[in-house]
């Protein structure tokens, strides 16, 4: 096909669409189900309704081919365990009793069961369940999911391709089974993987799929030979399969790298890769590789994990060179659009203009549609919206919002000394416990308490102005002094407030610094029914005044103990948030610590002794390639030194990090030079507690002892369990208790008689160390 005949021949797709609805429907229908108000038919009602309504936006956006198989009621990766029949073996019985209940039993865990880990996927804030796998794992297809959705798809009469994970990187991304003996590696199940693949397809194309897209996207990162030598076979191997649909293979988040010619001649029917900035490298590595000749390319030119506007004269340029070097080149979103709010329309509270920079879901399918036409019948069919996006992009770069003079002058100023500590951690922690006098083993949370039904609403008056701010404060008065009570009673070591007047970790405060934007319906979801409203990060940013000190000082007029200051670090504050795009991540992240260091100084002043700056998002945001990763590490912690070194030797810094893989990066925890961490443990059994002690990390550490993610309640002898396990890896006079995580989703039942149990658990094992 020439490249003229290629243009022509061009698609508009993308690879998956926001699950929950614009105004969450899916997550109120299936946390009913779990409380028993909505019933299995009506949530998988709601569900259906979800899917057709998405996929009618699509189609009447203008998109040429659908996604189906996207949607989940908590996670892909958990749906591709139940289609491969991964089921562990703890939770086999629970499925076969009822296959809904038994799926969340998987996701969320029961009383009696544990849950599968959770981690990040890849360096997003989405969270996917680990699939757990060992030498006797017997796989066996079950395509129902994917072959019904496809079914109804095509019932609307709409093009559809099926989106699977592919079978190498589920397989990269599982984990061995608890007790499985160490060494075993889950890429060596491949022979057995294929053929359940193989009969998937099968099931897939003899519902009408004419394509299906598998997603790689663990070869984004960097790949053994031997794991590359899996990947050529699995596609040689699928490839030839004589009763399949076409075979289009995806990628997205970087470049492919070794990766892609391995794909490029792979007996595979298309590809589809991103070439976006993080990824631009691509172009010219499937130009060295001879393009794909006879091939289908999907190309992912519009960004499908931020929100700004695309660039249109430049994707047409890039989709212009991609002609020559395929026989079809399709246009897409660079990954699916999951990770993106919905709809710029809904949005109410953000200036006419300054949305016209920003592009949801919806907008994104309509950059799509637009390029399409543009590749397909000429720049001339979309001259008026080129002419706009040039408009709208020279309007934002030209904005005073985007630079702030005072704030780029100080940010220039910053020197080395800036981001050290006064006195070493040796000193600093003789100073501290001196000034603290905590017990061995200390206990604390990890920072929010449960956030009821009636504070939420109370936040909802004061903005529909049913409540007056004074009313609103002696409400989150009232709950600061129960958490505040209820810590004491319980014997807790160092409190917290609780945080009941915050709404979101980043979004609190992004809505007190200068330079973000606010959604009001920008959700997106984080894990499960887990939904965020990431801030939108536009322009220079400072405090113009302090923002958590009257509520922390408030709580620690109600007792004797501690209470912690509770901040998020600057590089959570960018990588929960939807960051510019018009200037380097390190120098916004400069610019955030800046303003943090402003409020650590505030609380430090007002009494503070214990401030606790969380970044919960320093391994997520580690790049997918090793060799970006030193520039990263370097101003990440940086970033992290540049907000906390200002205080006293004798008030301790603590941080906290979750549901991620800490191994690669604990020399960037020990470089943040933290007095404290407190990490997710409790579902990798203290992993992280043997890591940080193979790399001899000298700072105490708290390793989580009650998984929060869980409705479960830990008794307090599997509490004592896990924290004897980690003190084989860190000295008892080094080790914290705590939770995983903050408990802001959890309910106050749970919430006390777990952290009831963690303190009966502190004891006994205090109790054991020292015979008293």
């Amino acid at each position: 096909m020439t490249a003229k005949s290629a243009a022509a021949a061009a698609r508009a797709t993308v690879y998956g669409y926001p699950r929950q609805g614009q105004h969450r429907e899916l997550k109120k229908a299936v946390e009913g189900y779990w409380k028993g108000r909505v019933d299995a038919s009506r949530l998988r009602s709601v569900a259906a309704d979800l899917r057709a309504a998405h996929w009618r936006q699509l189609a009447e956006a203008g998109i040429d081919e659908v996604p189906t198989g996207d949607f989940s009621y908590y996670d892909h990766v958990l749906d591709t365990t139940v289609m491969v029949g991964a089921v562990p073996e703890r939770h086999r019985d629970a499925v076969a009793a009822d296959a809904l209940d038994g799926y969340f039993a998987m996701a969320r865990g029961t009383q009696e069961v544990a849950p599968l880990e959770m981690t990040k996927w890849f360096d997003t804030n989405y969270h996917y369940l680990v699939p757990e796998l060992g030498p006797d794992t017997v796989f066996s297809a079950d395509s129902a999911k994917q072959v019904n959705e496809l079914k109804e798809a095509l019932a609307l009469s709409l093009t559809a391709r099926p989106v699977l994970v592919g079978p190498v990187t589920y397989l990269l991304l599982a984990k061995p089974a608890p007790g499985v003996p160490a060494g075993f590696e889950p890429l060596t199940l491949l022979d057995r993987l294929l053929p359940v693949y193989a009969a998937v397809l099968a099931d897939l194309r003899a519902a009408g799929a004419d394509w299906v897209q598998l997603d790689e996207p663990a070869f984004v990162q960097d790949r053994t030979p031997a794991e590359l030598n899996a990947l050529d076979r699995a596609y040689r191997e699928l490839g030839a399969l004589t009763d399949r649909p076409k075979l289009l293979v995806a990628s997205y988040f970087d470049r492919l790298g070794d990766a892609l010619p391995v794909l490029a001649k792979a007996p595979v029917d298309g590809l589809a890769l991103d070439f976006t900035a993080s990824a631009a490298a691509n172009l010219d590595a499937l130009a060295a590789v001879g393009g794909l000749p006879g091939k289908r390319l999907v190309a992912g030119v519009v960004d499908g994990r931020n929100i700004w506007i695309n660039d249109l004269q430049k994707s047409l340029t890039t989709l212009g060179t991609l002609l020559g070097l395929a026989d079809r080149v399709d246009v897409s979103a660079s990954c699916s659009l999951l990770h993106v709010p919905l709809d710029t329309g809904a949005e109410r509270d953000i200036a006419p203009q300054t949305l016209r920079w920003l592009a949801f879901a919806r907008q994104k399918t309509t950059e799509i549609v637009t390029l399409t036409k543009g590749l397909a019948r000429g720049t001339g069919t979309i001259a008026a919206e080129l002419a706009a996006n040039r408009a709208d992009l020279a309007a934002r770069a030209a904005s005073p919002i985007t630079r702030d003079p005072a704030v780029r002058a100080r940010t220039e100023a910053v020197t080395d000394a800036h981001t050290r500590r006064s006195q070493p951690y040796a000193e600093r922690s003789a100073a501290q416990r001196a000034h603290l006098g905590l017990p061995l083993l200390p206990t604390t949370t990890i920072g929010s308490f449960p956030q009821t039904g009636e504070i939420r609403a109370a936040r909802a008056d004061l903005r529909a102005g049913r409540l007056d701010t004074a009313g609103y404060e002696e409400r989150i008065k009232a709950e600061i002094q129960e958490v505040i009570s209820f810590q004491e009673k319980t014997g807790l070591d160092v409190l917290v407030h609780g945080e009941p007047e915050r709404n979101d970790m980043v979004q609190y405060f992004a809505e007190q610094l200068t330079g973000y934007l606010a959604t009001q319906h920008g959700w997106v979801q984080s894990y499960g029914t887990r939904c965020v409203r990431p801030p939108i990060l536009a322009g220079d940013i400072s405090r113009p005044e302090p923002m958590t000190v009257r509520w922390t000082t408030y709580a620690q007029s109600l007792t004797d103990k501690p209470v912690k200051g509770m901040l998020t670090g600057p590089v959570t504050m960018l990588a929960w948030s939807f960051v510019r795009d018009d200037q380097p991540r390190a120098d916004t992240a400069r610019q955030v610590a800046l303003a943090l260091r402003d409020e650590v100084t505030d609380l430090e002043a007002a009494g503070t002794s214990v401030i606790q700056v969380d970044e919960p998002a320093l391994r997520e945001t580690l790049p997918l390639r090793a060799t970006d990763r030193p520039a990263y590490l370097t101003w990440a912690t940086e970033a992290f030194r540049l907000t906390t070194s200002g205080v006293r030797p004798d008030t301790q810094i603590h941080t906290h990090m979750c549901y991620a893989e800490f191994g690669d990066i604990v020399q960037a925890i020990d470089d943040l030079d933290a007095d404290v961490i407190s990490l997710e443990a409790a579902r990798s059994h203290m992993q992280v507690a043997r890591e940080l002690a193979a790399h001899g990390y000298p700072r105490e550490a708290g390793p989580g002892v009650y998984d929060i993610h869980s409705p479960r309640v830990p008794d307090a002898d599997e509490a004592a369990a896990l924290l004897r396990t980690g003190l084989e890896a860190i000295p008892a006079e080094r080790l914290w208790v705590n939770p995983d995580c903050g408990l802001k989703t959890r309910a106050w039942p749970e919430t006390r008689a777990s952290l009831e149990n963690l303190v009966t658990a502190a004891r006994t094992v205090r109790s054991e160390l020292t015979g008293s």
